[in-house]
């Protein structure tokens, strides 16, 4: 009898796994007062280092393992959480979503920036998309929330929160250092590299179209850190 072939493990998958593994030794090493358990942790997160290193061919696991290392807190400080990542679907009149093109990369995808200390998210929202698009806007709604990490969005462990806004005002203006280019495409002549637009272009143009959803979230796996993405 043929035995099968077990499914193949992807860079996604590993990156997933690292940054897991590494979470949950340095917020061990945050909290615990006993030697045992700091060797234990450290040795967790040099597998995780490790694993890391196979995801990615430019990082390597010793100094991947001593940047962990160096963030590790104590206490509540040393609790890690993800990143939060703040993002806005923009429509305009003509039902166009509004699109940069990131100078790093040179993929397009909506516009989206780190969660600022002292704003509130829809605050942070109105911010980015101005910085980055000089467009004025007013948030509508909240319409999703990614896990920008498993879906291959993001190579640190990031929730992405993504607001429907409108625009109100303001004049296209790329930011001379984040972007490349800026503009409005409607559905059928959206340019690319679009980034994971499978996963979200439905639910942002079906906000722009005026459709009342339930904000899109991805759906629990089990196990988790097994689950398909």
């Amino acid at each position: 009898m043929t035995e099968p072939t077990p499914p193949a493990i992807s860079a996604v998958d590993l990156l997933r796994w690292a940054e897991t593994l590494s979470g949950i030794a340095r917020t061990g090493l945050g909290f615990t007062q006993s030697l045992y358990e700091r060797e234990r942790f450290e040795e967790v997160l040099k597998v995780a280092a490790d694993i890391r290193a196979g995801a990615i061919e430019e990082a390597e696991a010793d100094a991947l393992f001593d940047e962990w290392i160096a963030t590790v807190g104590e206490g509540v400080a040393g609790y890690v959480t993800p990143k939060v990542a703040v993002a806005a679907v923009v429509g305009n009149d003509e039902g166009q979503i509004l699109l940069t093109q990131r100078a790093d990369s040179g993929v397009w995808l909506y516009p989206v920036g780190w969660a600022d200390v002292g704003y509130s998210p829809s605050e942070v929202a109105i911010k980015e998309v101005y910085e980055e698009t000089g467009i004025e806007v007013e948030v509508k709604s909240l319409i999703a929330v990614f896990d920008g990490l498993r879906l291959g969005f993001a190579r640190l462990p990031l929730y992405s929160i993504v607001f429907h806004c409108q625009m109100i005002g303001g004049e296209l203006q790329g930011h001379p250092l984040e972007t490349s280019a800026v503009g409005f495409y409607r559905r059928d002549e959206l340019p690319w590299p679009l980034a994971g637009g499978a996963r979200w272009v439905e639910t942002a143009f079906a906000a722009i179209a005026g459709e009342e959803r339930p904000v899109d979230f991805d759906l629990p796996r089990t196990p988790p850190w097994r689950g398909d993405t």
